[in-house]
């Protein structure tokens, strides 16, 4: 791996986490930079924020394309060309095939709002408060095949709250996410964390039985 590695992140939306990442990859010292940003919208506002930062971008609708395959395939090609040492999925609102996920095995990371292996897929605020949980919070887990059900390497707690609702809570997990993304692409890129042959996650040569875990303050 070169002095820094090379991110490609994908994204759908806001960008929020992309931007927590082009922050963390502006400090000196950053073992990390992100190489490309890639949309499957062209509306998607984290491209302007890879466009204020310099990073280049690119749309690929998944539009046009007949089939999820066909879109994954195109996708590929892109990334192929780019040659990233990691690809950070942040916000990508697509559920990507296992032949995608298998040629980038042990390069691809993703965030979901939840502590996985509770509450897989979408709405996961609203769930938690439904179940009246006392925890809630955000994984970072490498990709595989069956979605979000890699292995997990590091999680924020955030205490779900009398008075939460939704977007309250939201709120206070998307801050933590900011903070364990980067942490994580860090840990990838300093050669610390590896997909190891065992489908387990490893970092600094030991075997995570159980995911890192930040307590954060409500």
């Amino acid at each position: 791996m070169s002095a820094r590695a090379r991110l490609a992140v994908l994204i759908s939306g806001s960008g929020s986490n992309l931007q927590a990442l082009i922050d963390d990859s502006q400090h000196a010292e950053a073992p990390f930079e992100i190489a490309l940003v890639i949309s499957n919208r062209a509306d998607a506002f984290g491209l302007e924020r890879a466009r204020r930062a310099g990073i280049p971008t690119q749309t690929l609708s998944h539009r046009g394309f007949e089939t999820r395959a066909a879109y994954d395939a195109a996708l590929a090609e892109v990334l192929r060309a780019q040659a990233p040492d990691l690809i950070a999925l942040a916000g990508f609102m697509r559920i990507l095939t296992p032949e995608l996920v298998q040629s980038w095995q042990g390069r691809m990371l993703n965030i979901h709002p939840s502590l996985l292996p509770s509450y897989r897929g979408l709405h996961t605020h609203a769930r938690v408060l439904e179940a009246g949980e006392p925890w809630h919070g955000a994984t970072v887990h490498f990709v595989t095949a069956e979605l979000d059900s890699g292995p997990a390497i590091l999680q924020a707690r955030v205490p779900v709250l009398a008075d939460d609702d939704p977007d309250r809570l939201a709120a206070r997990v998307l801050a933590q996410e900011h903070r364990i993304y980067p942490l994580a692409a860090r840990w990838f890129a300093e050669g610390r964390l590896v997909l190891g042959s065992d489908g387990r996650a490893w970092l600094d040569d030991r075997p995570l039985d159980a995911p890192v875990i930040i307590d954060a303050s409500a």
